[in-house]
């Protein structure tokens, strides 16, 4: 069996295939937990502005949990903090204008793996190139946000809902939505999606 089918089959096999997975080295229970601190929230009051359980702030912090992307952002919702520098660990602040493939910044990695073109602080549009591996999923509860988002698939399928819409697309097929409207990203192939995507304001 070729690595790329044994890549599927554990794809499919894993339980938390939706999970955010970090940029490698960052400790994102440690950081949750400086984050909270240093803004003077306890587990209980950052769990209430979040809406989800004291237990589920805890598990994060002591990284027993891996939370999906749109768990972890409803977490940072109640900071309020992004995605983008909730991962930051420090970028060029030099104001650049063209950006080789490397200088992406990884906003997730893993299954779902999202890079950012650019700082988000210099700019209120946000470009993402989003690949979804076989079984990549957003999460179950679907997330919403302020802003509008549109995006082109360039090669592979996705599954996209929004509200009670959902369609499968596929390469050169695209969507435009109000990100108000609760929303989830899923693979549902055994091959990749490549997916570039844009956001006003920035919402990772």
């Amino acid at each position: 069996m070729s690595s790329r089918q044994d890549a599927i089959d554990k794809s499919r096999k894993t339980k938390g295939k939706s999970a955010a997975t970090p940029p490698a080295g960052l400790d994102v229970g440690g950081r949750l937990r400086e984050i909270r601190k240093a803004r003077g929230l306890s587990q209980r009051e950052l769990a209430r502005r979040s809406g989800v359980t004291n237990g589920t702030i805890s598990l994060i912090e002591k990284n027993q949990s891996s939370p999906s992307v749109a768990s972890l952002k409803r977490v940072l919702d109640g900071v309020p903090l992004s995605l983008t520098d909730f991962f930051d660990v420090g970028e060029d602040p030099e104001r650049k204008v063209f950006f080789r493939s490397d200088e992406l910044v990884p906003v997730t990695e893993g299954p779902l793996d999202f890079r950012r073109v650019g700082r988000r602080s210099e700019s209120t549009l946000q470009m993402m190139v989003e690949r979804y591996l076989p079984g990549a999923d957003t999460g179950r509860v679907m997330y919403r946000h302020e802003g509008e988002e549109a995006g082109v698939v360039i090669s592979g399928h996705v599954e996209i809902t929004v509200g009670e819409e959902r369609r499968v697309l596929g390469p050169w097929e695209s969507y435009a939505f109000s990100s108000r409207s609760p929303h989830r990203f899923r693979n549902l192939e055994d091959e990749e999606c490549v997916v570039i995507s844009a956001c006003t304001p920035p919402s990772f």
